[in-house]
C-alpha cells in the first residue's frame, strides 16, 4: 500500500504578487514541477520573488562542511534543507586550514555535486575564507592562526586544482604580503576577491580596489573589539564607493543600530546579505563543530566559540536576514529581498541559472513564512 502523496507532488494552484512591482501570477505546481505560470488579476496575500544565494554558508541543518568526517551525502542533506527558508543557491564555504584539509574538503563538495545533480543545481562554486588573511588576534577571529599563510600561487593552485575550478570566491586581508598581486592574479581567472579578516587602512584598502577586490565580507565582523575610532578597516571600507559589502543581520553580529548605518552608507545597490552559517543553523541548541573548532549555541541562536564570548559564524537563515533588514534598517521588502538575491548574483556575474528559480512567501508579524521554493522549474520545497 503507497503512503500519502508529498506536498511536493499534489497539485497545487499558488497565486502570489510579485515582489517588485505587485502584479498576481498564477502557478500550477504538479509532480514535483512548475507545470505553467501566467499573470492574473487578481489579489494575492502571498509574495514570490527571486530565490535567496548565500554567498557564505559554511554549514546547515548539524552539518559541517568544514569537517574532515562530513560526507558528500551529509552535504547533500544540509544543501536541500536550506530551500525551506527560500535559499536556491548557495557558495558552501570553507575557512582557514591546513592545505591537506582544504583538498580534503574540497574533494568532498565535489563528490556531493558529482553525486547530485537536484543539488548541483543549488551550488553555484565555493567561497574560500582564508588562509590568506590577518594572523593578529582579533581580525583573525575564529581562524587556527597556524594555518594563515601570506598569498601563494602554488597553494592557490592546489586548493582550486582540489575544487576542480569551483571557487569562485576568494576572501583575504589586504595588508599581507603579496596580497595586491595575488588580488590581479585572482581577477585575470575570473575569481571574485572580497576584503576581511583585515586591520588594512584605507591607503591599503583603496589599493586592494585598484587591484580588482569587490566586496567587504561580513564588514564590522573579523576584526578586534578595539579599535582607532577613525582609522580603521571598517570606515575604509565603508567609504570606498567600487566596494559592496555583505552584511550578517542576525541582530547580534550587528545590532540594529549599527546595521542600519551600514545599510544608509552603501545602500540598496551595495549590499548583500550572507548568513555565515554554520552546522548550528535551522538546527537546535547544542554543541556543534566549525573544522577543529567546538561551538556552542543556545536558545538565544549565539554561535560561541566554547568557553569563550568569541562568535563562531552564525544560526542565522535566508529569509530571517531578509526580514532583519527591513525591521532594523527600514529597508523595503524589495531591498531586502534584492540584497538577498539579485545583488549577490550580480556580483558573482550574473551566472546563468537555467529555468524559473523562485520562493513564495507569506509575510507574517514575526517575519516571511516561506511557502514554497522552485529551483530551476522544480518544486524542492513546499507546505
Amino acid at each position: 500500500m503507497s503512503g500519502p502523496t508529498p506536498p511536493c507532488f499534489q497539485r497545487r494552484i499558488v497565486r502570489a504578487a510579485h515582489y517588485r512591482n505587485g502584479g498576481t501570477w498564477e502557478f500550477v505546481l504538479e509532480a514535483g514541477r512548475l507545470v505553467s505560470r501566467k499573470r492574473i488579476l487578481a489579489k494575492s496575500d502571498l509574495i514570490f520573488g527571486p530565490g535567496f544565494f548565500d554567498l557564505q554558508c559554511n554549514g546547515y541543518a548539524g552539518i559541517d562542511f568544514a569537517h574532515p568526517d562530513t560526507t558528500p551525502n551529509q552535504i547533500v542533506t544540509a544543501i536541500k534543507a536550506m530551500r525551506k527558508r527560500g535559499c536556491t543557491h548557495v557558495l558552501p564555504t570553507l575557512i582557514t586550514a591546513a592545505p591537506e584539509r582544504l583538498e580534503l574538503l574540497f574533494r568532498h563538495l565535489n563528490q556531493a555535486l558529482h553525486s547530485n545533480e537536484d543539488v548541483r543545481g543549488s551550488v553555484l562554486g565555493y567561497h574560500l575564507e582564508g588562509p590568506f588573511i590577518s594572523p593578529i588576534d582579533g581580525a583573525r577571529g575564529a581562524h587556527p592562526k597556524e594555518h594563515v599563510v601570506p598569498p601563494s600561487r602554488v597553494l592557490w593552485r592546489r586548493l582550486q586544482n582540489a575544487a576542480q575550478g569551483n571557487i569562485r570566491l576568494v576572501t583575504l586581508a589586504p595588508e599581507i604580503e603579496g596580497a595586491l598581486p595575488f588580488i590581479r592574479q585572482l581577477r585575470s581567472e575570473g575569481i571574485v576577491v572580497a576584503l576581511g579578516h583585515t586591520l588594512a587602512g584605507c591607503e591599503q584598502i583603496a589599493a586592494a580596489v585598484k587591484a580588482g577586490a569587490v566586496l567587504s565580507t561580513h564588514l564590522g565582523n573579523g576584526c578586534p573589539q578595539q579599535i582607532h575610532r577613525h582609522q580603521n578597516p571598517i570606515f575604509a571600507q565603508l567609504g570606498q564607493q567600487n566596494l559592496s559589502a555583505s552584511l550578517i543581520a542576525d541582530r547580534i553580529h550587528l545590532p540594529a543600530e549599527v546595521l542600519s548605518s551600514f545599510w544608509r552608507a552603501k545602500g540598496p545597490g551595495q549590499t548583500i546579505l550572507v548568513t555565515d552559517a554554520m552546522a548550528a543553523a535551522d538546527a537546535p541548541p547544542g554543541r556543534y563543530t566549525l573544522g577543529d573548532l567546538i561551538a556552542e549555541v543556545g536558545s538565544d541562536k549565539v554561535v560561541r566559540q566554547s568557553g569563550t564570548e568569541n562568535l563562531a559564524g552564525s544560526a542565522l537563515t535566508m529569509e530571517a536576514a531578509v526580514s532583519n533588514l527591513m525591521s532594523a534598517a527600514g529597508a523595503t521588502l524589495c531591498q531586502a529581498w534584492d540584497a538577498a538575491s539579485l545583488q549577490p548574483r550580480k556580483l558573482m556575474g550574473n551566472i546563468k541559472i537555467p529555468g524559473h528559480s523562485f520562493t513564495i512567501v507569506r509575510p507574517t508579524r514575526r517575519g516571511l513564512r516561506i511557502m514554497a521554493t522552485v529551483l530551476a522549474n522544480r518544486v524542492v520545497f513546499c507546505r
